[in-house]
Order: C-alpha cells, then structure tokens, then sequence
C-alpha cells in the first residue's frame, strides 16, 4: 500500500478533502526527540561526533529548563536550526538490542551535506573508530548510515553531483 492507494483511510473521514490542514499551516518541523539510554554518550554523539550546537544558558527552551537542570534533557540546534531533544529514559529498552533489527516505527534520521564534504566526512568516521555503511548511491543522492548510542539509525547524505 502506498499514498495513492484506494483502500479505506485509517481515520473515519467523510468527504475527505485533498489536506486537512490547509497547506502552508505547517511551518516546519519544531523538534525531534530520542529517548536516549545513556546521557553522556548521546551527548558526546550528537556533539562531538555530529558537530552539533548544544543549547546552554538562554538558549534553552523555557518549557525545558528545570529538566535539563536535573539532567532529564538535553538540546541540540541543528544546521538547520531544528531542535533535537534528547530524553533520558534509561529504563526503556528496546524489544531487540540488536540495531538492524529497529524498534519503532521511525527508521533514520538524515543530515544533509554538500556532496563536496562527503568523502571528508567518511574520513572523519573511519578516524574516530565509527562504523558505517555505504556510501549507498541511489537517484536521490549518496548516503552512509551509522547509528548513535541507543542504535538509533543515522544517515548523512549528499544530493547527486
């Protein structure tokens, strides 16, 4: 089943219009947040090892700050300036430790990069000890996936040259 199939939509919808939030309404993406395991080494992750900008100070939400007082939370800004939220929870486990065996419904998350800097990212990688898989090259571009502490997928990708 894909987008354009007939079959019955899971929400009870009569006279289904082609959106129902009006489009231009979404403004973008707010945040993402991971349940993580282990603070430290997601924060090392999404900060050393992603380059990613650790919010401090005033920078954090205001909806957020006693967590991240009690290092419950921590943010991240990404290039784009969409904000990862990390959640300690270091109680939930996974049906499946192993990461190629995923368990949620979400399956990556992508950072984009200029296809110049592809081959200086890999480099990097390979230098810090990191795994990863690829580069695949598909129509849409190249990309390497490799996951984070709690073996959530991640893939930086390039579009075509």
């Amino acid at each position: 089943m894909n987008c354009n199939s007939t079959a019955s939509p899971s929400l009870p919808l009569t006279n289904t219009p082609s959106s129902i939030l009006a489009p231009g309404m979404l403004r973008g993406v707010h945040h993402i947040a991971l349940n993580v395991k282990d603070m430290q080494a997601s924060c090392e992750f999404y900060g050393t090892v992603l380059g990613l900008h650790r919010l401090t100070g005033d920078e954090v939400p205001a909806t957020l700050i006693q967590l991240v007082a009690e290092g419950k939370v921590t943010n991240f800004r990404t290039p784009d300036g969409t904000i990862l939220d990390l959640f300690w929870e270091p109680d939930y486990t996974p049906p499946d430790p192993d990461p190629s065996k995923g368990f949620t419904r979400a399956d990556h998350l992508a950072f984009d990069i200029a296809a110049e800097q592809m081959d200086a990212a890999m480099s990097r990688l390979r230098n810090a000890d990191i795994k990863f898989k690829g580069p695949i090259v598909r129509p849409t571009g190249k990309g390497i996936y490799f996951h984070d502490p709690d073996g959530f997928t991640i893939e930086v990708r390039c579009d075509p040259l």
